[in-house]
């Protein structure tokens, strides 16, 4: 968005904004806000909201959650330099994100989304979460909104978008330590670990999300689900990570058709997965580095969502096609840890 002041009637001066360049940058944040931020959590005051940015030293220990909400915290930046953001179990804030950049709704109906937000150089017990239409793909205004045939337009412009994270440690404390939400489009992932133990996948993208890119990263979650879960994201690209002995599954695409009676409308196509290094002990005991069409229709809920003509309700195969899986190094196993049952992907050069 731009500004410009015009002269209108009777000499008046006015202040009109329209799309394009970005505004000035939040500025640093204060050392109020400092203070808010380094205080203890309480059940009375357990989380600080961020429109600025803010840079904390090696040796703090922030208990409370911070939380970038709608456009107006849109080109902050957190930097961490080693401060450990602590949402671990016995904490105030266990089970919920320890850092959620997230879209707000507007009296009027409208929602504001934030954008160019950076968050680099952090240890984060717990989990860091990107929100748009609603928590998941079962929300209720994601549900509502995909029985329009635009859903995954309005979801995309509904939600965060072009968020930089790097050089993070993520350790997961039973919640999935990555969550990319319904229509959150052009993350960038780079330079970070994601550890701990969850019950879910270490890296989430949902439902409508799109064109996010994950690279030079280390997955080493504890966990009997795959690593990265492609639920109906596409475009994404996923290159030069290394997989520590994810014997529960390296990256599955797929497609949650119906579930919470939410249309899945977008198809996991066109990611592009190549040059990343997945670490076996036992692979034969292990399930695929890489799946493509990993449920295909096989779920209980495929039918739980209402009868309209398109997305999941008309059809509840995952449509797992044109992505590239090339030159991926899988040591301990072989290409037996590549499955794909469509003709239309590319599948070259992986192997041990």
């Amino acid at each position: 968005m731009f500004a410009y002041i015009a002269m209108i009637s009777g000499g008046m001066l006015a202040l009109f904004f329209y799309p394009g360049a970005p505004l000035a940058k939040p500025m640093q944040c204060s050392a109020d806000v400092h203070a808010a931020v380094k205080a203890t959590a309480t059940n009375q005051d357990a989380s600080v909201e961020l429109r600025c940015s803010l840079t904390l030293s090696p040796g703090d220990i922030v208990t409370k959650r911070l939380i970038f909400s709608g456009a107006g915290a849109s080109g902050a930046t957190l930097d961490c330099k080693g401060a450990t953001l602590d949402g671990t179990r016995g904490s105030i804030n266990f089970g919920k994100p320890a850092v959620l950049i997230r879209s707000t709704k507007g009296k009027n109906g409208d929602w504001s989304a934030p954008s160019d937000i950076t968050v680099r150089n952090c240890v984060i017990k717990g989990a860091l979460r990107l929100q748009g239409l609603g928590t998941n793909g079962q929300a209720k205004a994601v549900q509502l909104s995909s029985l329009t045939p635009d859903h995954t337009a309005f979801a995309q412009a509904s939600a965060p978008r072009q968020i930089f994270l790097s050089a993070l440690t993520l350790v997961a404390d039973g919640r999935v330590p990555l969550y990319i939400g319904p229509g959150v489009t052009g993350v960038r992932l780079e330079k970070s670990t994601l550890t701990g133990k969850s019950d879910g996948p270490a890296l989430y993208l949902d439902a409508e999300s799109g064109g996010n890119t994950i690279t030079g990263n280390r997955f080493a979650v504890e966990s009997r689900r795959e690593q990265i879960a492609i639920d109906g994201s596409a475009k994404n690209t996923i290159r030069g990570n290394i997989f520590d002995d994810p014997s529960g599954g390296g990256i599955f695409l797929y497609r949650n058709c119906g579930e919470g009676g939410t249309i899945r409308h977008q198809k996991p196509q066109h990611n592009t997965i190549s040059g990343n290094t997945f670490k076996y002990q036992m692979a034969f005991m292990a399930k695929p580095a890489v799946w493509l069409n990993s449920r295909n229709g096989a779920q209980r809920y495929c039918f739980r969502d209402p009868a309209h003509p398109f997305g999941s309700s008309l059809n509840s195969k995952d449509f797992a096609q044109f992505n590239t899986v090339t030159g991926n190094r899988l040591i301990g196993g072989g290409a037996f840890l590549i499955r794909n049952s469509d003709p239309s992907n590319r599948i070259e050069d992986n192997g041990n």
